[in-house]
């Protein structure tokens, strides 16, 4: 395991990096991407928002504020008041038209002469200062601006809860007579802003200069005063503080989400509307594509890891089989046979086999390149190792000793055993024609080799064991060559 991560050290390193790297790169992007996304919001989409659904309030909410001027300013209406309101029949004719002409809920007009308040089936109640459910008729009697809007309990309509417009109505000459106005139902309102936010995908409501929310649509859930809401609390004073003229780009946290708000002033209702968005539900559709490209992104970086360490796997395994095995007869060469042999060593001496070792050189090599020439040299080195192969068993080990010199590992194998082994590879190759294998041989080729045999003893040492094969071959060589000995 160890060798292995050493081997793959670098793939390894170079993995962790191309890993840390893409992380980074994906966190750069999300936070840049939330960074973009939030200055969006603040100062495009949330602003734009603000100026559609205040075009829409001009149209739906605003709309009231019209009518009760249009009857604020109305000479029938001054005239009536100012003529001792004979006919109640005549406002309430009036007031009636005004309601249905305009769809509203209700529709109303207070004498300040005679308190009277008339609505559009006649005259409904006498307003007085201390009935705490008509102060605010008084109230718009000292108002510095024409008009008020506000949310109170509509007696004429079973209490429900209605937008009223209270205008202030003057004789010629700029004196107080009166209020006129006209009212929208809660419900009403609310199912205006559901569609606002419905269409805006944004959160939507009002709070009036005190902070209390007025309206909301059904969606967003908001009530109470904006100084003790969740995170509102924080920029109440900021938001209050929006002049007429001007947007407000604020942020605030609520729980875990960050939200993105809007706030301006509405003059004509003196309400501030603001528009909001959750940040996070922004994030979404990003988050999205930022978890797609990853995955792709990813899944090419671990392709291309892969195809490497295979190719580093597949380059590695070539190089260590190059540099195991001998170039010219693909057998093992001398560095990988001693690794080998110490591994036979160990195994036969815990086994209790016997072990031995052969070492063979091909005779006369030397007049065969002189001759022959080198490249049949190389036949011949080739269909030796080739014949070699085909002779001995398949747990025998041969490699190419050096030169035309190879030694053989024949392992759980005696003396007398490996001696007849050895033996009978010497006649094989002494029988075969070399020249029938290659078109470069000058005529008949035939060769023979001679060979040394030794049994590794117990405790014996690796150069010993050499050096007695050595000896042996040493000895077939003086003998006369082709012949095969061994060492006790």
């Amino acid at each position: 395991m160890r060798k292995s991560l050493k081997r793959y050290q670098l793939l390894i390193w170079i993995s962790l990096l191309l890993t840390l790297g893409f992380i980074a790169v994906i966190a750069s992007n999300y936070y840049v991407s939330k960074d973009a996304v939030e200055r969006s919001l603040s100062e495009n989409s949330l602003p734009i928002t603000g100026d559609n659904v205040y075009s829409e309030i001009q149209k739906d909410i605003l709309r009231p504020v019209f009518v009760s001027a249009q009857m604020a300013h109305d000479t029938f209406v001054r005239d009536w008041l100012l003529n001792g309101e004979d006919d109640a029949t005549q406002i309430a004719k009036y007031l009636k038209e005004v309601k249905l002409r305009n769809n509203a809920i209700s529709s109303f007009l207070v004498s300040d002469l005679s308190k009277n308040y008339y609505y559009p089936d006649g005259l409904l109640k006498t307003v007085k200062e201390s009935d705490s459910r008509d102060l605010w008729f008084f109230r718009v009697k000292n108002l510095k601006t024409p008009y008020e809007t506000n949310v109170d309990l509509d007696l004429a309509n079973r209490d429900n809860m209605t937008i009223f417009t209270n205008y202030r109505v003057t004789d010629y000459s700029g004196k107080f007579i009166g209020a006129v106005g006209i009212g929208l139902t809660l419900d009403t309102m609310k199912h205006l802003i559901d569609s606002y936010q419905s269409r805006f995908q944004r959160k939507i409501y009002f709070v009036d200069k005190k902070g209390t929310v007025v309206l909301a649509g059904s969606a967003s859930l908001k009530n109470g005063n904006i100084h003790q809401l969740p995170g509102l609390s924080h920029i109440a004073k900021q938001i209050l503080g929006t002049s007429a003229n001007d947007s407000l780009h604020l942020t605030y946290q609520n729980d875990a989400e960050k939200i993105v708000l809007n706030s301006r002033f509405l003059p004509e209702l003196g309400w501030y509307l603001l528009v909001e968005q959750n940040l996070d539900t922004e994030m979404q559709a990003i988050q999205r594509s930022l978890l797609i490209n990853g995955i792709v992104g990813g899944s090419i970086t671990l392709l291309v890891l892969l195809l490497t360490l295979l190719s580093i796997r597949r380059y590695q395994n070539k190089i260590e089989k190059s540099a195991a095995t001998d170039p010219l007869t693909k057998l093992l060469n001398r560095q990988a046979f001693d690794f080998v042999f110490q591994q036979a060593i160990l195994d036969s001496e815990r086994s209790r086999q016997p072990l031995c070792v052969a070492l063979m050189d091909i005779d006369h090599f030397k007049k065969i390149n002189d001759k022959q020439g080198h490249l049949i040299g190389d036949h011949v080195l080739k269909e030796i190792a080739m014949i070699a192969k085909r002779s001995l068993r398949e747990s025998d080990v041969i490699c190419r000793w050096g030169g035309e010199e190879f030694l053989i590992l024949l392992k759980n194998c005696a003396l007398e055993k490996a001696t007849a082994i050895a033996e009978n590879l010497r006649t094989t190759i002494a029988a075969n024609d070399f020249s029938r294998t290659t078109d470069l041989a000058k005529g008949r080729l035939n060769l023979t080799v001679s060979m040394g045999v030794a049994e590794c003893k117990t405790q014996e040492s690796e150069d010993s064991v050499f050096e007695r094969a050595d000896v042996a071959l040493y000895q077939a060589k003086e003998s006369g060559r082709n012949s095969v000995y061994f060492s006790e």
